[in-house]
């Protein structure tokens, strides 16, 4: 039945939307670029951002929640930041059976509206740091749109904080970019290169931006998170200040951070294969499932043993769910749940229970079954998890790694343009930066903190270059 998917080799492209079909997790709408986050796909998402969201209060934030409307005139008062926003604003001229007096734009982001509120929150130092966190939906009007990747409307988080000091903004900014480097690994099990982007890569109106990049597995890089040092440029668009210690008025320094619903997409094209979705158990809405073989009154007690388990798989902080319907052939059930990305599949059956055993298969080594005593199941079932996890994010570290190189001329950059993450010198100057993109379709990613920074001369130029930083193709 793996056969309704495309494969990755025939298409990559149709692939990814074959498995997002077929999985359940979204549907296109009839809204242009907007999609259906389905139940399965939604599931993803909610276990994202319960995790995130922990993360983010253990490091002093709070959520509070902005209107989606923004008057225009807001998005004006910071030059640069409209001009990057421009082209994807959706705007409400008309509402209430009339005309507008000032436009409204549909949020694109949320560092205009959130500096109102910052005014009129913050006076005096004692007020500072101000760290808040928004889960919310934005509107961005994409030409070509990709389910998860790219489309007009997604859920995201965006954080916004205030400081004292520029220090103070630069390590919140790099603090919640380790925040998503550790989620990233650790969670979706899905390895990232953390550093610092280009300048014309930046986020419209801050003076920094960095960013989390993962390579999926067509060797094409997916920008994950990213995360700015705004430094004074919304503050001093719209006046936000504060009585320093000196007794003077300052404007703060500000910071801003983001994921969205991207990640489910990138979850995806890292870890799925030609027989369906795989989810890093830390993030699967079901993890186990147990499936009851037999036919008749047979079931009985494999449904009963089956209550019993799963009562102490719970208990054990395992998501897990029984599938006793007997109307649907055994090989539709493994196929649906191979498809859906369910961790591990219990079978249990008469002959099983006979046997005092199960048969356990891990989703992402299907073709591997390993019978189990049945007291041993709960904790196997455990350790199935833990293990799936770890190999996940090796094998993708893996894959990255072995498809990460040094190029050292750009007749060799050209030539390996497909081939993953290529480190290169570049001597820095944003009009060759755009020679490269618009001749080979790459574009820099960042210049990572692990990646050691040797002197080197440019690829393009010959001019001297502080050191290397990755180039790719990008979603």
């Amino acid at each position: 039945m793996a056969d309704k998917l495309t494969t990755r080799a025939v298409d990559f492209s149709r692939w990814y939307g074959d498995v997002i079909a077929a999985a359940k997790l979204a549907d296109n709408s009839d809204v242009k670029g907007c999609m259906v986050i389905r139940p399965n796909g939604y599931a993803i998402w909610e276990n994202i951002q319960r995790q995130l969201d922990g993360m983010f209060k253990e490091t002093g934030h709070q959520n509070a929640y902005f209107p989606l409307l923004i008057p225009e005139s807001y998005l004006k008062k910071e030059k640069e930041h409209v001009e990057g926003f421009n082209p994807q604003l959706a705007m409400v001229t008309h509402a209430g059976g009339g005309k507008l007096t000032e436009p409204y734009v549909l949020r694109p982001t949320s560092e205009t509206i959130i500096n109102r509120s910052f005014k009129l929150w913050i006076q005096s130092y004692r007020d500072l740091p101000m760290l808040i966190n928004q889960w919310a939906n934005v509107i961005r009007w994409e030409m070509r749109t990709r389910m998860f990747l790219r489309t007009t409307e997604f859920l995201w988080q965006e954080g916004h904080t205030c400081h004292e000091t520029e220090a103070d903004a630069e390590e919140e900014t790099l603090k919640m970019l380790e925040v998503y480097r550790v989620f990233a690994e650790e969670w979706m099990a899905m390895p990232v290169m953390a550093g610092r982007k280009t300048d014309s890569e930046k986020f419209a109106g801050a003076n920094r931006t960095y960013s989390i990049e993962a390579m999926m597995q067509d060797k094409k890089a997916l920008q994950a998170g990213t995360s700015h040092n705004l430094g004074q440029n919304f503050a001093k668009a719209f006046d936000t200040v504060f009585q320093g210690r000196d007794g003077q008025q300052h404007h703060v320094w500000q910071t801003s951070w983001g994921v969205s619903t991207r990640l489910i997409g990138g979850l995806i094209m890292t870890h799925s294969d030609d027989a369906g979705l795989v989810v890093p158990p830390k993030l699967a809405p079901q993890q186990v499932v147990i499936v009851i073989i037999g036919k008749g009154e047979e079931r009985a007690p494999a449904y009963a043993r089956a209550v019993q388990l799963a009562a102490e798989l719970k208990k054990a902080g395992v998501r897990v769910k029984i599938d006793n319907d007997e109307g649907k052939p055994m090989g539709a059930k493994f196929y649906q749940y191979e498809m859906e990305g369910v961790c591990v599949r219990m079978d249990l059956g008469p002959k099983d229970l006979a046997k005092e055993q199960c048969v356990l298969v891990r989703r992402d080594d299907i073709k591997n079954k390993l019978s189990v005593p049945l007291g041993e199941a709960v904790a196997k079932c455990q350790s199935l998890l833990e293990e799936m996890q770890k190999a996940m994010f090796e094998k993708a570290k893996a894959f990255r790694d072995a498809n990460t190189f040094e190029v050292n001329s750009y007749d060799e950059l050209k030539a390996r343009a497909n081939d993953g993450f290529l480190l290169a010198h570049w001597n820095g100057d944003p009009k060759i930066e755009a020679q490269i993109k618009a001749e080979t379709k790459l574009t820099t990613r960042n210049r990572p903190f692990s990646l050691k920074q040797e002197p080197g001369k440019c690829i393009v130029t010959g001019e001297p270059s502080v050191g290397r930083i990755v180039f790719s193709m990008a979603y």
